[in-house]
């Protein structure tokens, strides 16, 4: 028997995806979480063999319990279940520990397959978005871009980013400029929404 913990924030999603796997003669749902915190908390408490996490979720996102899980727990396999494919995300979720990477609209056997599979210790990835990884490649952006761009999604300013992170106006303005450079954008307000499109942030 292959126990499960699902982990998203949408109760109608977590419940829907809890009865189609107890239909499973070989899957049985242990634990369910709507939280980042809840999902390391209640595979803490059941051990599962596998846990079905989505990436956006309250508290810790996907990514950070994916990695916790990883290092607290290495026999549990970690599979993201998520809406957003993006190929950054894929290359941060493996990154993170995770055995797969599947998207919520694949049918309902891809998934189950899926969990089999990466119980078995198979790496699984949704193949549309493995071929996009291969096009855009891995992220190119640097820490510091990262967390420039993350603030301009935030609507900070140029100033307001040098004095929260101690630089120069100048300084910042390279960071953004190389990180325009890098998305092929025109303005920092496009590359922070590349950059989140493609998962990098």
């Amino acid at each position: 028997m292959i126990r499960v913990l699902l982990a998203d924030d949408q109760a109608m999603v977590r419940g829907a995806l809890a009865s189609m796997l107890d239909l499973e003669a070989d899957i049985t749902v242990v634990a369910q979480a709507g939280s980042g915190d809840e999902a390391l908390a209640a595979a803490r408490e059941t051990s599962p063999d596998v846990a079905l996490i989505d990436i956006q979720m309250p508290g810790k996102d996907g990514l950070a319990v994916a990695s916790e899980l990883h290092e607290s727990m290495p026999r549990c396999r970690i599979l993201i279940c998520t809406t957003f494919g993006r190929p950054g995300y894929l290359s941060r979720a493996m990154a993170a520990g995770a055995t797969g990477f599947v998207v919520k609209d694949a049918p309902p056997e891809d998934l189950v397959k899926a969990i089999r599979d990466v119980r078995s210790g198979i790496k699984v990835v949704d193949p549309a978005l493995a071929t996009e990884s291969l096009t855009h490649g891995i992220n190119p952006l640097t820490s510091r871009e990262q967390e420039m761009l993350r603030a301009v999604g935030r609507g900070s300013t140029v100033d307001e980013m040098a004095a929260q992170l101690h630089l120069t106006e100048g300084t910042v303005r390279n960071h953004l400029s190389a990180a325009i450079g890098k998305t092929g954008t025109r303005t920092r307000s496009e590359a922070a929404l590349v950059a989140e499109e493609r998962g990098w942030l």
